[in-house]
């Protein structure tokens, strides 16, 4: 019986940087070869990265990303055979383009269909080309604005073995994979550009293990890695024989070249790595964000500043992690609010990290302020204005600092912050990167318990103490917010799951806390607009998959 050896290339791609993008595949497939593979396997739009949005709708993209694969083509080792990801323009005739909507028949590209493909290189040449069935339009996904959906399957022959190729969204519903076993397809191998949420490799597994139970073809699955601005593509390739057992797994969150077999009929088992907790996916896949996210748009350096509190010190070590404590600097900005503790344990953590640190009071802006405005607000007693007067000193501290080294902000508010609007417009809410602004504060408390026990850079004190945003005296933050557990389950529930008002009391929550909460949440989309991108991590984040008007008076049921 034959022996397939398919290679799978789980590599970093840069959207529209395609001379880089097929350096990494070129690199690979050299590899590939080297090792003995037949097949190279590489990820959804590996040439031009994923996803490449608008840049879909430029007729000097196709034709590049059509050059460019030719090139491949060439280059490429002649006997390896190579799948490789890209966007496929066909130039539509008359009939074509009559057949289509009016708006697309009048799109810049003049009614060309436009599909997500896999094209099989082999001898020199493009031999063969699949175009994506299914096409996703929920969560990030827009492919619909872009792509027309393939209708036929594609079964290749490689050393003997009848391959059937297939695109992300295609293996998550019944159709596509089996058509591919219709065809007569022994072996599935899927293209992904599959973004990590929180539990997303189990998800993934579980919807492979549906289709191989309806086809019996087991499944070969690559996977993007890297940061790609919101979004991070975690890698976690991985292998599922004719039981759907899992027979293989690439690393998380990081680059990877491996070979998996295929031998009497089904994938052979490899050696498996050890189950990791979810705070360390998560982490991990935080610093991928931030490191790329810098890396990929020319930024040298890091800013941050420095509370004393836990959202900027996990924010710090996030940063450092990422890119090395050389390339980071804390600024903590001291007003007459701010606790001496809040000091020690800045200065403790910047020693413990190695950090470059300034400290700059902010109490001469806040004096010059209030002398300046004094005029204008008469006898108006002090409230939130005052307090957001301090947020934008700080800002401006920082923004100075960004201009003057180039190095760009990291804002450092939460998820549950965002949510309700805890957040200052044009203060803390303004910056570069908002590194942890899908993270809900309840788990931020996990990330840092999980962080100190690979190495213990954030004082305790910080982790222990009621948190505060030190703004007026004797401030906390539950002072006008329910508990964060209370708090972060009804975010959860509205936001995440669309759990109506009624669903949420009724599972327990106080009426009070809900409609206060879900309140709060619609009157701040305007600020979350105006917010920096940031990591998504859960399954539904403010950004891509939250599309909510500014402009709503809907009223939920009672």
């Amino acid at each position: 019986m034959a022996t397939l050896r398919i290679a799978v290339a789980q590599v970093n791609c840069v959207v529209g940087d395609l001379d880089h993008n097929a350096a990494l595949i070129l690199d690979a497939a050299r590899r590939a070869a080297e090792q003995g593979a037949d097949l190279l396997l590489t990820p959804e739009l590996a040439l031009c990265g994923y996803p490449p949005e608008d840049l879909l709708l430029r007729p000097d993209f196709h034709r590049t990303c059509a050059r460019v694969l030719a090139r491949i083509a060439a280059e490429a080792p002649p006997a390896l055979a190579v799948l490789v990801g890209h966007p496929h323009a066909v130039t539509a005739h008359a009939d074509l383009a009559a057949a289509r909507s009016d708006n697309a028949a009048n799109h810049p590209l003049n009614g060309a269909r436009i599909h997500n493909a896999a094209s099989l290189i082999r001898g020199g040449r493009v031999e063969a080309t699949y175009f994506k069935m299914r096409l996703p339009n929920y969560e990030v996904f827009d492919e619909e604005r872009y792509f027309d959906a393939g209708s036929e399957p594609l079964v290749i022959d490689v050393a003997g073995v009848k391959v059937g190729v297939n695109i992300c969204a295609d293996v998550w519903e019944a159709g596509a994979p089996e058509a591919a076993a219709a065809a007569g397809a022994q072996v599935l191998a899927v293209l992904n550009a599959s973004p990590w949420h929180m539990n997303k490799p189990v998800t993934r597994e579980q919807v492979v293990a549906d289709r191989i139970a309806a086809t019996g073809v087991p499944v070969v699955y690559c996977n993007l890695v890297g940061g790609q601005d919101e979004l991070v593509f975690d890698g976690a390739s991985f292998a599922l024989d004719r039981a759907a057992r899992l027979v293989w797994r690439a690393p998380h969150c990081r680059e990877h070249l491996a070979l998996v077999e295929y031998r009497d009929g089904d994938l052979a088992p490899q050696a498996l790595p050890a189950a990791r907790p979810l705070e360390q996916d998560c982490y991990e896949a935080l610093v991928l964000g931030v490191r790329d996210y810098l890396g990929k748009n020319g930024f040298k350096s890091a800013l941050i500043g420095l509370s004393g509190g836990v959202d900027s010190a996990l924010t710090l070590c996030v940063a450092v992690d990422a890119l090395g404590a050389d390339r980071v600097r804390a600024v903590m900005m001291p007003s007459p609010y701010t606790a001496q503790m809040s000091l020690d344990d800045s200065r403790a953590l910047v020693r413990n990290l190695g950090v470059q640190y300034d400290e700059v009071s902010i109490a001469p802006a806040m004096q010059t302020f209030e002398h300046m405005l004094k005029p204008l607000f008469r006898d108006a007693a002090a409230d939130t204005t005052e307090e957001n007067v301090q947020a934008r000193a700080r800002m401006i501290v920082l923004m100075a600092l960004s201009n003057k080294t180039g190095a760009i902000v990291l804002t450092t508010g939460n998820k549950s912050e965002m949510a309700v609007g805890y957040s200052t417009l044009y203060g803390d809410l303004a910056g570069g990167f908002a590194v942890i602004k899908d993270i809900y504060k309840t788990f931020v408390y996990r990330l840092c318990a999980w962080r100190n026990s690979q190495r213990h850079d954030i004082p305790d004190n910080i982790l222990t103490r009621a948190p505060s945003a030190e703004l007026r005296p004797n401030q906390t933050d539950q002072d006008s917010l329910p508990p964060y557990e209370t708090l972060d389950a009804i975010i959860q529930a509205y936001m995440e799951r669309d759990e109506s008002p009624r669903e949420i009391i009724a599972a327990g929550f106080a009426e009070n806390d809900v409609k206060r909460v879900i309140g709060l949440l619609k009157r701040n989309e305007y600020k979350r607009r105006q917010a920096p991108p940031g990591v998504r991590v859960t399954e539904r984040g403010f950004g891509k998959d939250w599309r909510y008007p500014i402009t709503n008076r809907y009223r939920d049921e009672d």
